[in-house]
């Protein structure tokens, strides 16, 4: 059976961006899933060709982006479905609890029709002219949250 999945993701600063290619990468290799990796900000994906949706959204001044947000509108049917933030608040282990209850709880309560299967606040990074001003970022605990992700989604 082929599981295909979509890896939809929103980033701005890259963070998103890279947690959702090492997510991709994982269920791909590991799982051999045939895996799509969609930028909502370039591309808006047919949900018809797809067994799983995986959707990641940056966090900035304590807001999810939009565009994931309004993905998340979408009917997903009986698709299985996860969901992830990166934050900087979530690379913080004094604000990690704070950043799950308000980007992932928070947000999931206003689209009760999304049946998540697996969710995670990872840590993000914030890049201002340039400059990266801190890096939270932690590959090996998205790598980790992936491998156990593909044992849902099979």
């Amino acid at each position: 059976m082929v599981n295909k999945t979509l890896v939809a993701f929103v980033s701005k600063g890259g963070a998103t961006k890279e947690a959702s290619e090492i997510i991709a990468d994982i269920l791909k290799e590991k799982y051999k899933f045939t895996v799509d990796l969609v930028d909502l900000k370039k591309h808006s994906p047919n949900l018809e060709e797809y067994d799983n949706i995986v959707i990641g959204a940056g966090v900035r001044v304590g807001k999810v982006y939009g565009k994931a947000l309004k993905f998340l509108k979408q009917d997903f049917g009986d698709r299985k479905v996860a969901f992830f933030v990166c934050s900087g608040d979530a690379g913080d282990p004094e604000k990690y609890e704070e950043a799950c209850t308000k980007y992932i709880i928070g947000v999931l309560a206003n689209y009760p029709h999304v049946k998540t299967v697996a969710t995670e606040a990872f840590g993000g990074r914030m890049k201002m002219l340039g400059k990266t001003m801190f890096d939270k970022f932690d590959p090996a605990k998205i790598r980790t949250w992936a491998e156990n992700l593909g044992s849902k989604l099979t």
